[in-house]
């Protein structure tokens, strides 16, 4: 029985032993980060497709056959160098007929000015005989009737030597057109024939070459949103990647902003147009740039990470009256690098952040300005460079973490 109760005791003090530690309270330690000086850049990210500035699209007026090429991809070109050829035979045909044409309307002009050289010669005597009457009206009549219709035949003559002759310039210009030649210096950079294959010039110019008129200087077409475009302005700084070379960044500068918007599946987006400096040519049209504008830039400012603004302590969190005084978005960059000012933890405290006061949080208030995903412009508080604030909770009632996540609450 002795025993009994013996062992009995030391299963009771075992059990209050481990309920003890088991409703311990884990120690809580607190993560944070120091307050500090440096530039916060704020940006807007797009992306869009590198062109050349200029881009010709050559093109043929007359139809016929590829009789030869000059040309390929990647040609360098200069302007009016024959770059293809269509065979000529119909048209060199086109213009003997037109010469020929050309040359019978001139005879049949000259024609008609001897018969009117004759009619006048036969009006003048006609005049004096009248005058010493050995002829009758009638047959004065008659002359001046021819000579009229001299006269008139001489016009007509002259109408069909200008119609011949139009047609024979129209003829040596469809003969010059059978040979493309290029309207700019460039580089040719799409070829859409080959030889022996027909082209016809109809109510469309077909398109045979797309002429780079210059590579050394490019464009980035970017498609921006509409909630960004409003800060997108003239003459901002650009920096771009390509996948091409993922490592290195370009650089280039706004230069348009259109108006004209653009929906696709409900989303407006609106063209801003990038220029890029090519000089080394390592871009080449229609690569995928994944461009970041520059919209506002402060240097020597005091920097919050985004995480402190979202942070909250434990204790804090689980109150639900503390819950609706901190509703709102938190702080936190914007859509891309940090676009748009944090907003913050708003409602009755406003934005706020906390720093610890003998080992416990304390609430400071704080406006923010500027901000990125890396940091946020400490505009207005008491705090100070050097000051450090909480990022995260380790520990409390659970024994996790608590505040904000390295990525973030999702917007």
């Amino acid at each position: 029985m002795k025993k009994y109760i013996i062992i009995t005791g030391i299963i009771i003090l075992i059990a209050g032993l481990a309920g003890f530690f088991y409703k311990r309270t884990p120690e809580t330690s607190y993560k944070t980060v120091r307050i500090e000086r440096g530039t916060i850049i704020s940006n807007v990210a797009a992306t869009g497709n590198l062109s050349a500035v200029t881009t010709v699209q050559v093109g043929t007026q007359v139809s016929g056959t590829i009789q030869k090429l000059y040309v390929d991809y990647n040609s360098r070109v200069k302007k009016g160098q024959a770059i293809a050829e269509i065979d000529p035979s119909l048209f060199n045909a086109s213009v003997e007929q037109s010469r020929g044409n050309f040359l019978s309307a001139e005879a049949n002009l000259q024609k008609a000015k001897v018969t009117l050289a004759d009619a006048e010669r036969t009006i003048n005597r006609n005049k004096k005989l009248l005058a010493d009457g050995i002829i009758s009206q009638s047959d004065y009549d008659l002359a001046e009737t021819a000579l009229q219709s001299a006269q008139t035949s001489v016009k007509a003559a002259e109408g069909s030597v200008a119609q011949t002759h139009g047609a024979l310039m129209q003829s040596k210009t469809n003969l010059n057109y059978s040979v493309i030649r290029s309207p700019v210096d460039g580089v040719i950079i799409s070829r859409a024939i080959d030889v022996g294959q027909t082209v016809a010039a109809s109510f469309q110019t077909p398109t045979l070459f797309t002429i780079a008129q210059d590579l050394t200087k490019m464009q980035i077409e970017v498609s921006v949103d509409e909630a960004d475009i409003s800060r997108i302005a003239l003459d901002q700084n650009a920096t771009f990647t390509v996948d091409s070379y993922p490592e290195q960044s370009f650089k280039g500068k706004v230069v348009q902003i259109r108006s004209a918007p653009i929906i696709t599946q409900n989303v407006v987006t609106y063209i801003v147009v990038v220029n890029v400096d090519n000089s080394d040519l390592k871009l080449k049209p229609g690569m995928t740039a994944n461009v970041s504008v520059e919209v506002a830039r402060k240097d020597v400012v005091l920097k919050l990470p985004p995480s402190a603004l979202r942070f909250k302590p434990k204790s804090i969190a689980d109150d639900p009256k503390e819950k609706r005084q901190a509703g709102g978005a938190p702080a936190g960059a914007g859509r891309e690098a940090g676009s748009k000012p944090a907003g913050g933890r708003k409602g009755n405290g406003g934005q706020r952040v906390y720093i610890l006061k003998e080992n416990k949080p304390v609430a400071v208030p704080v406006k923010t300005g500027i901000a990125n995903n890396s940091a946020i412009e400490l505009v207005e508080s008491a705090l100070k460079e050097g000051d450090e604030v909480i990022i995260e909770q380790i520990g409390g009632d659970t024994g996790k973490k608590a505040g904000g996540s390295p990525m973030g609450r999702p917007f």
